[in-house]
């Protein structure tokens, strides 16, 4: 699908950092690419449909959330729990101790890499660093990394994590994203261990402190420079941390982000997005809720937006209750539900990309593995109404989906059934799908199937067989020839 048809066509940071799927107004417009790269680059990304956001960290050894336990803010994503939580101080020393004993003897992205394949996904975005400011890579700007002195799985061939996750993908001819947070909670340049941290934000004044503002700017730069130089082919910079940002970004929307003293904290996102595309062209920018030119795609997170979108974007919803396995009882939504949930944000022009993440061992439990490949066997026979689409109104109706293809020659609707529900014995599509054609497709059957035309809309039966064979799919797709009217 090609950005340019979209607007055409078209007259929760994450959840803990309220990023939203903010209308376009002229207080937060789309800007579209200007280099053809990117946006050649962009068009590509949007055939893709289907990806995965993998976090992953040393905070899974406790099994609480990324990084927001060290956010001293009294809000439900910053609570602390265990031995420690009791004392803040005493909370965050041992808190950067894991690194000690983080030793994730089962990593296995080629395993992650595969079933991902499989499940039909396109690309990955892996979390190279989040806000608590442990590198999942090699940099040479910090020691608070996985190949650190202290840390346990540093002697471990595999310890480049980042490395080896982008190679195991990039081998499944996959796309490659590297999350990113700008903020960075154990640099002494952004929280500066002379000041109380107030909450999220930098801890002192960039402004009355620009020395120290500038190294940070600079260990900001060279540490995305190392990714750019040193990890292969990467298509998206997925920057995380919206509060990071200049003045003339801010929103009424994003503001409260800065909190009690309103520092802005502007990292010079134009020198980093310059640098890091003339290393790789075409690279997309992706600066979560900066609506500027360096937010190529927007991220609405945990929703799929209930009016489609005039820019290009991508719903990142976890398939648990976190964005990794915590270890503690996940609860983990269904195949049918993430079928559904692709389906869903395809037929609105969208991309998603669904959460999941190993636990402390390094790998993926049970049930995610057992959930890919349940999406995967529906893709396999389903797939062509996903990728390479474009939306078709009225896009949701009801339980039917649309799609067509992107030379509008095919229409495709698609039935969500609930689980455990029959495959109905007589399928009604509306008159507006249906056209007058004289037979439909039904994916997974290998005959077409004669439609019966009445008012307001055209009947027809499924054959028994089918049913019988089909069994209790998640969705039935029908395609109809746009051209046979």
């Amino acid at each position: 699908m090609k950005i340019r048809s979209i607007i055409t066509n078209l007259s929760i940071a994450f959840a803990l950092t309220a990023c939203t799927t903010a209308p376009v107004t002229e207080e937060n417009p789309y800007i579209e690419p200007a280099d053809p790269a990117v946006m050649a680059k962009l068009e590509e990304w949007q055939d893709w449909k289907f990806g995965v956001l993998i976090h992953w960290g040393p905070y899974s050894q406790w099994g609480v959330v990324e990084s927001w336990s060290l956010c001293p803010e009294d809000e439900p994503w910053c609570v602390r729990r265990g031995p420690y939580a009791h004392d803040y101080n005493l909370y965050t020393r041992e808190y950067e101790k894991l690194p000690e004993t983080f030793n994730p003897s089962e990593f296995n992205p080629g395993r992650w890499a595969e079933a991902c394949s499989e499940a039909g996904m396109k690309y990955v975005v892996f979390t190279t660093k989040h806000h608590d400011g442990f590198a999942m890579f090699d940099t040479q700007q910090s020691d608070y990394k996985i190949t650190g002195a202290v840390s346990a799985f540093a002697e471990d061939p595999r310890s480049n994590i980042s490395k080896e996750v982008f190679n195991a993908f990039r081998e499944k001819g996959m796309g490659i994203g590297a999350y990113f947070s700008k903020p960075d909670w154990n640099n002494d340049d952004y929280w500066w261990p002379y000041f109380p941290v107030f909450d999220r934000n930098v801890n002192y004044n960039p402004e009355k402190y620009p020395e120290r503002w500038s190294r940070y700017k600079q260990f900001t730069y060279s540490q995305i420079e190392e990714l750019m130089t040193e990890y292969g082919d990467i298509d998206i910079l997925w920057l995380d941390g919206g509060w990071v940002r200049p003045e003339g970004t801010l929103t009424e929307e994003s503001r409260p982000w800065l909190g009690k003293n309103q520092w802005v904290q502007d990292i010079d996102i134009p020198a980093i997005a310059a640098m890091a595309r003339g290393h790789q062209p075409g690279l997309l920018v992706v600066d979560r809720s900066v609506h500027n030119e360096y937010e190529n795609y927007r991220t609405p997170e945990q929703q799929i937006p209930e009016v489609m979108p005039g820019y290009p974007w991508e719903s990142c919803i976890t398939l648990g209750d976190s964005w990794y396995s915590t270890g503690r009882g996940e609860k983990y939504k269904s195949s049918t539900w993430a079928i559904h949930t692709l389906i869903k944000i395809v037929a609105k022009g969208g991309n998603f990309l669904l959460g999941i993440g190993p636990d402390h061992t390094g790998e993926m439990v049970p049930e995610v593995y057992l959930i890919l490949e349940a999406i995967g066997d529906w893709m396999k026979v389903n797939s062509h109404a996903i990728y390479e689409t474009k939306p078709l109104a009225p896009y949701h109706e009801g339980n039917l989906c649309f799609t067509q293809s992107e030379d509008g020659t095919l229409r495709h609707a698609m039935l969500l059934l609930d689980e455990g529900e029959e495959l109905p014995a007589v399928v009604e599509l509306p008159a507006h799908f249906i056209k007058g054609v004289t037979e439909v497709t039904v994916a997974g059957y290998s005959e077409p199937v004669p439609v019966n035309h009445r008012r307001g809309g055209s009947v027809f039966s499924l054959p028994e067989e089918f049913r019988q064979a089909a069994g209790n799919t998640p969705a039935l797709l029908f395609s109809v020839n746009a051209g046979r009217q």
